[in-house]
């Protein structure tokens, strides 16, 4: 770790370091601590733990980078970062490293739940909101059902799954009028209602909805590479085959 901390340090020099990295600030090094968490997620995904090992040591890096930029602005310096977050899991478990016992796992969550909240409350000089602290840098549909969980805390959330299947049939309803309307504006706020309603039942259904939607595009990723193989095989290409004759080879697939 000292090495590491050393090398983003010579990166940074004014006078010795790299000029891309030099020129760097939180904003632009952002989108890549992303894209870097992303390729964690993929290599995961694709069970490739040697592949996992070099994509957990690019997204250490950012954390190296952001530390780094932090403590050239005598904001904090890795040190804290790593202070903090080990503070916070103490803090966090007490059944682990306190006294505490939870005699369920909901107990145990709504003592997490609590934590947090009491964070949030400590932190004067920021948001107080229940919702303070959700990134809007999430991707929407798991940003979604973290507000959802967060508003559920606070009681605002339907007592069971009818209450959202009601919802979102209300919501495809209003989304069918403004299609009728012919009003894109509308049409594009009542699709985000109905794509929130969709995040809240799967919370309700204990479903991750990020996690279902990746698997939905793995599904249909493999189903329309197999199509495009037994396409290639025969003797027409893709492009001019009618949609019934697609439609009977995606069933023959499916």
């Amino acid at each position: 770790m000292k090495k590491l901390l050393e090398i983003m340090a010579q990166l940074r020099d004014p006078d010795s370091g790299c000029p891309w990295d030099v020129e760097q600030d939180f904003r632009s090094i952002a989108p890549y601590t992303i894209e870097e968490a992303y390729e964690v997620a993929d290599a995961i995904d694709r069970e490739d733990l040697d592949d996992l090992r070099d994509e957990l040591g690019d997204l250490l890096l950012q954390v190296v980078f952001h530390s780094q930029l932090a403590s050239e602005a005598g904001a904090f310096g890795f040190d804290d970062v790593v202070a903090g977050i080990s503070d916070k899991m103490v803090r966090r478990h007490p059944h682990v490293f306190g006294a505490a016992v939870f005699a369920s796992p909901d107990e145990r969550r709504r003592a997490w739940d609590t934590e947090k909240a009491n964070e949030r409350r400590t932190r004067q000089d920021r948001d107080s909101s229940v919702l303070a602290g959700i990134g809007h840098g999430m991707p929407a549909l798991s940003r979604a059902a973290k507000l959802g969980r967060r508003a559920s805390s606070a009681g605002f959330d339907w007592p069971d799954i009818s209450g959202v299947l009601d919802k979102l049939i209300e919501e495809a309803e209003e989304l069918a009028q403004a299609r009728r309307a012919g009003d894109r504006a509308d049409m594009e706020d009542e699709f985000g209602d109905l794509m929130f309603s969709m995040v809240n039942l799967a919370r309700h259904l204990q479903i991750d909805a990020e996690e279902s939607l990746r698997q939905a595009n793995r599904k249909f990723e493999q189903r329309f590479r197999r199509l495009e193989q037994q396409v290639a095989a025969g003797s027409k290409p893709l492009e001019e085959l009618t949609l019934d004759e697609l439609e009977e080879i995606w069933a023959n697939i499916k």
